[in-house]
């Protein structure tokens, strides 16, 4: 039997059993906190509230509250510029018993640092694959999974670059791709355009964030490649109502999409994007609304069957199609 990597080491994809496959444990710019460590991740905590390494128990928090749902395991996307740190994640896996599949990649919409624009796709490439094969961060931690994102500026010089190399570490070592897209500004097909010009199969490719849409002829033309799409920002009003993203998943299941369709939140159990009191304004204006780990097994799934989801539409989206994208 095939087997995928965890933190904690690799398991029989068998064992993966319930999956979420895009939320995070912990989001942060892992270069403000390596300058000035001890500063929160709080989220939609008051700073003030947050001692030193209350990320943790946010994260630990999180973590229990989907395995009491049933969730067996996370696919965590946390990349270098989003505060990758392995470590964290399994002792948070350890305390709790989820499982967490980390990825290796870099997550930017166009900036890089001069060490990766001095450097060819192939030589970045060459990092994503000792991260597959050898290790991430000195530990005996390997990833899963290949992260890349190309969301407002489009498909930049620098984001081509670093999706190139994510297609190039994926053929060198058969690792999937997932991709983080914006909708609203068409970046998914042109994404899959550079994967498929790279040579990767469809079927290694996902392309996040597709649930931001509601327009089903756009997500249609990216499953007709073979890609696999994510539903995975419940709760985020901000960038699609939720009725909208309800309507939609409904849709594409009656039109028979469920073996290329994953559910999930986008979560971050702590995330210092913002202040505090933007937070609080945000939170106020209906940004956001039960966005974390819990919304997809408390309100969407219960949603969906209500909405005519089938018990083998749900086992598809939430069992198999981890397994497919993972191991091919």
């Amino acid at each position: 039997m095939a087997t995928i990597q965890t933190v904690t080491g690799p398991i029989d994809a068998g064992e993966l059993g319930t999956t979420l496959i895009h939320e995070h444990l912990r989001t942060r710019d892992e270069a403000v906190h390596l300058q000035w460590p001890g500063l929160p991740t709080s989220g939609g905590i008051p700073e003030r509230e947050i001692e030193p390494g209350g990320d943790y128990d946010a994260a630990v928090e999180a973590a229990s509250a989907a395995v009491e749902l049933g969730v067996r395991s996370i696919c965590d996307p946390t990349a270098m510029f989003l505060g990758r740190d392995v470590e964290f994640m399994r002792r948070v896996s350890e305390h709790t018993g989820l499982q967490v599949v980390p990825c290796t990649g870099i997550y930017t919409y166009d900036h890089l640092p001069t060490f990766f624009i001095s450097r060819t796709p192939d030589q970045i490439a060459d990092l994503f694959v000792r991260d597959l094969e050898q290790s991430i961060q000195e530990t005996p931690i390997k990833a899963a999974f290949i992260k890349c994102a190309a969301d407002e500026p489009g498909i930049t010089e620098n984001v081509d670059k670093v999706h190139r190399a994510a297609a190039r570490a994926s053929l060198r070592t058969g690792a999937p791709i997932m991709a983080h897209s914006r909708p609203a500004s068409g970046t998914g097909p042109k994404q899959v355009e550079t994967f498929l010009e790279e040579g990767v199969d469809p079927r290694k490719v996902q392309i996040a964030h597709t649930g931001d849409s509601a327009d089903l002829d756009y997500i249609e033309r990216l499953l007709e490649t073979g890609v696999y799409v994510g539903l995975d920002r419940y709760g985020l009003e901000m960038f699609l109502p939720y009725e909208e993203r309800h309507r939609t998943t409904l849709a594409l299941l009656e039109r028979g999409y469920a073996e290329r369709m994953f559910l999930s939140a986008d979560s971050c159990a702590t995330i210092d994007w913002f202040p505090y009191d933007v937070v609080e304004q945000m939170l106020a204006a209906g940004m956001a609304k039960d966005w974390d780990i819990r919304i997809v097994h408390q309100r969407v799934i219960p949603d969906l069957r209500e909405g005519g989801m089938t018990e083998a539409q749900e086992r598809t989206m939430l069992v198999e199609n981890p397994v497919r994208w993972l191991t091919g």
